[in-house]
């Protein structure tokens, strides 16, 4: 017992001479040179619904509380903007075609695709089924100029999870629920943190030694 009494006071003596404080670091991507920035609806790969809109709402609300005072121009789908710009799904052209008319300087585009879809449940009725399962997520945001069409920044996230409110449509998992947000939240709120963790100040706890 001795023996341990000395170790711990000896231990306690040697950590006397340190302290801690916390230091707030930068975003490791500031937005606001920008000052206006355009987002598209993300697209949806292999599934119906709403989840796409959902996770397109949350995005914006998730940067613009990064960094206040930046001024979101949400566009809608990219559909009409890919059509008018002659390409079959946004590239260069579609971005330049924004900038057009000084919309915005960069632009937020988005995909999700679903896949491995489980089923864990009976189908509830034949004429619109509807299981519980597990679904696998994944998101792709890039940030591209409208002046030149490149993408200046890139991120990408992946969650599995288990989803109560989710029903087949050709073949689809189709995301349709009353309230998507307390049915998809948890799911969509994970992809969102991930995706945009560059563009959110950050704490770190740092040792100075006295």
């Amino acid at each position: 017992m001795r023996a341990v009494a000395l170790g711990v006071a000896l231990l306690a003596v040697g950590c006397g001479g340190a302290r801690y404080h916390d230091v707030l670091d930068p975003a490791n991507v500031d937005l606001r040179p920008h000052g206006r920035l355009a987002l598209m609806t993300f697209t949806i790969e292999n599934a119906k619904g709403s989840l796409n809109a959902l996770t397109t709402q949350k995005f914006s609300e998730a940067v613009l509380a990064a960094q206040p005072g930046l001024e979101m121009l949400e566009l809608g789908a990219p559909d009409s903007v890919v059509r008018r710009a002659g390409e079959t799904e946004f590239g260069p052209r579609s971005a330049k075609a924004i900038g057009e008319g000084n919309q915005a300087p960069v632009v937020f585009v988005g995909h999700m695709k679903v896949s491995n879809v489980k089923p864990s449940a009976s189908l509830a009725s034949i004429t619109q089924p509807r299981f519980e399962g597990k679904v696998t997520v994944e998101l792709y945001v890039r940030l591209v100029s409208t002046t030149t069409g490149g993408t200046l920044w890139r991120a990408s996230s992946t969650i599995t999870e288990s989803i109560g409110s989710l029903g087949m449509s050709g073949g689809l998992p189709y995301f349709s629920a009353k309230d998507p947000n307390e049915a998809y939240g948890p799911l969509v709120d994970y992809l969102v943190r991930q995706v945009t963790w560059d563009f959110r100040k950050t704490w770190r706890r740092v040792r100075v030694d006295t």
